[in-house]
């Protein structure tokens, strides 16, 4: 797993470039972690978490530069996760990009997220 990816309200994102540290979102925060998906996870963990939702970000992130803070636990049907135990260094996101609201609700990813 060389990318995983973060699903986020713009705005806080925006907020974590600002003051140069991501703490996760208030779901995250709770957890006492942050939740990624992989490529494969991500369509359905927006469907799932984030459906009708717009002004969201995907955050792209080089998930080996991350240490051990980084976990993979079992989650949805037993799939595993990376989970993030600390805060994401903003040096560690390769891209961030919109995800756009389709016609349907439901959010468009780019093409190489699989």
């Amino acid at each position: 797993m060389s990318l995983i990816y973060k699903i986020c309200p713009e705005a806080l994102w925006r907020e974590a470039e600002a003051s140069g540290r991501f703490a996760g979102a208030p779901v995250d925060i709770a957890d006492g972690y942050i939740h990624f998906s992989t490529g494969s996870q991500a369509r359905e963990t927006a469907a799932r978490h984030f459906a009708g939702q717009r002004d969201l970000l995907l955050i792209a992130v080089e998930a080996r530069r991350l240490g051990e803070a980084l976990r993979q636990e079992p989650s949805r049907g037993g799939q595993l996760f990376p989970h993030l135990y600390g805060e994401l260094a903003l040096d560690c996101v390769r891209w961030v990009q919109p995800l756009p609201q389709a016609a349907d609700g439901g959010h468009v990813f780019p093409d190489d997220v699989a």
